[in-house]
């Protein structure tokens, strides 16, 4: 029999693996958040924009995070089942998937940019943009250039993934961090020494974006495992059925911070109106900025723990391809422990300095009412983050044991019925801190079902090598 492609992920050493794969997408996934982060502690920390710019910041990011959403739907559920054809020796249908999935990533992205561009305004609105005129002009010119890149974003989240699944973490890794690194050398220079405002960061980060992109472009044709022919490039129906399913959770997880802080943000323009002290016209916009700002945070944390869960996949995917389901199960233990390291680390540091990370996005320019709301924020909104990045690992490792469907059923139950739920339920009896339990509840709701499935996953894998019935 012809020798597996990628075949030393069935032999070498599991925590080498991990280490190989988990890290480099772990650094990708933290450099594309850090570029709307970036952009935001440049805004807050020149004095013309303030707390005006990191409210249209945050009315803005979700938008982003759609883009990713659909991108990283696209990658992962086909690096998913490339990784599983490669276990199987099939090498045909991994070339057409690669392909199928490109084509893809590029319609999607213009549509994307198109429903931008002509539904700006209802889009800003719907975000909270209108929560007072400074901010929503802010909004509207960083949407406007960063509309212009969406596609180019797209293609190069979406190519990451794929690239990790031919082998090459590292090159997808360093294709990021070298946009992201461009993004913060041309930021200070547009925002502060040009004074473009808005506008210089949105520009110093599609011209991060478009780095990326021709990196990818460059290594599509220097592949390793599978070789891409004309005739790989296409939409074929009926790979798009096997692999877009197995990107469901990854959509979902990114998906939710959107219908999240869609919420949040509505909820904090009604019931911001009803405060006594963030109705003043001069404090309307702190809410806004304060949790974007800590939703910022958590995007960093909850990358962390992605970027462990997804950096397995390949691994996880490839062995059960190959009825290696002991070194999945092995693989899934020792992932378990890493994402709950990962949650205890991070709730440590918001519990202990929360002033220390508020002061990074500029709070020494307002006044103390931000870093009053902004203390409390972090400690309430983040308490139960080990939860959060052990329930993430979970339903993301299910992708690659080809567990679709329960995967994307059980992140739809933690980030929109819970997610969106209390946060539209508890700012009813509690105002803007319902907002604030908003978060903790979902996640201790969600490890109830998540401690359900784990104890499933062992079942099913640790019975010899074989799958139980």
């Amino acid at each position: 029999m012809e020798e597996r492609a990628n075949a030393f992920l069935g032999e070498e050493k599991l925590s080498t693996l991990m280490k190989m794969y988990s890290v480099p997408c772990i650094i990708s996934l933290l450099v594309a958040a850090l570029y709307n982060i970036v952009d935001q502690i440049f805004i807050a920390n020149a004095s013309y924009l303030g707390s005006y710019g990191n409210a249209a910041n945050n009315v803005v990011f979700p938008l982003t995070i759609v883009a990713l959403s659909l991108a990283v739907m696209i990658g992962d559920g086909c690096c998913a089942y490339v990784s599983i054809c490669l276990g199987k020796n099939e090498k045909e249908d991994a070339h057409k998937s690669i392909g199928c999935a490109v084509v893809l990533v590029i319609i999607v992205g213009l549509f994307v940019a198109v429903v931008y561009a002509v539904l700006q305004e209802a889009i800003l609105t719907f975000f909270g943009g209108k929560v007072n005129a400074e901010t929503y002009a802010c909004a509207k010119e960083y949407f406007t250039f960063i509309t212009t890149g969406i596609p180019i974003y797209m293609f190069g989240q979406c190519l990451n993934p794929i690239i990790r699944s031919d082998g090459s973490p590292r090159f997808a890794m360093a294709s990021t961090v070298l946009g992201a690194v461009f993004n913060i050398i041309f930021d200070p220079i547009c925002i502060y020494g040009l004074h473009w405002g808005m506008k210089g960061a949105a520009i110093a980060t599609v011209g991060g974006q478009i780095l990326t992109a021709v990196l990818a472009i460059w290594y599509l044709f220097h592949m390793k495992a599978v070789r891409l022919e004309r005739k790989s490039f296409g939409i074929f129906p009926g790979l798009m059925r096997a692999f877009l399913p197995l990107g469901i959770t990854s959509f979902l997880s990114q998906i939710s911070v959107v219908a999240s802080m869609a919420a949040v943000n509505n909820m904090i323009v009604k019931y911001g109106a009803l405060d006594p002290i963030y109705s003043l016209a001069e404090y309307s916009q702190i809410p806004m900025a304060v949790l974007g700002i800590v939703m910022k945070f958590f995007q960093i944390v909850i990358s962390v723990s992605v970027g462990l869960a997804a950096g397995c996949i390949p691994v996880i995917g490839y062995n059960v391809g190959a009825e290696r389901l002991d070194r999945a199960l092995t693989l899934f233990k020792m992932l378990l422990i890493s994402e709950l390291i990962v949650g205890a680390v991070a709730l440590v540091i918001v519990e202990l300095l929360p002033l220390q990370l508020i002061s990074i996005f500029g709070a020494a320019n307002e006044s103390s009412y931000y870093s009053e709301f902004a203390v409390k924020a972090f400690r309430i909104y983040l308490c139960m983050l080990p939860l959060a990045t052990l329930n993430k690992g979970t339903f993301i490792c299910l992708q690659s044991l080809g567990k679709a469907a329960q995967s994307s059923i059980l992140s739809l139950i933690r980030e929109v019925v819970f997610g969106v739920g209390w946060a539209l339920i508890l700012p009813v009896f509690f105002g803007l801190n319902g907002l604030l339990y908003s978060m903790p509840v979902s996640d201790l709701l969600t490890f109830l079902i998540a401690i359900v499935m784990i104890l499933r996953i062992f079942r099913m894998l640790n019975t010899d090598g074989k799958a139980a019935a």
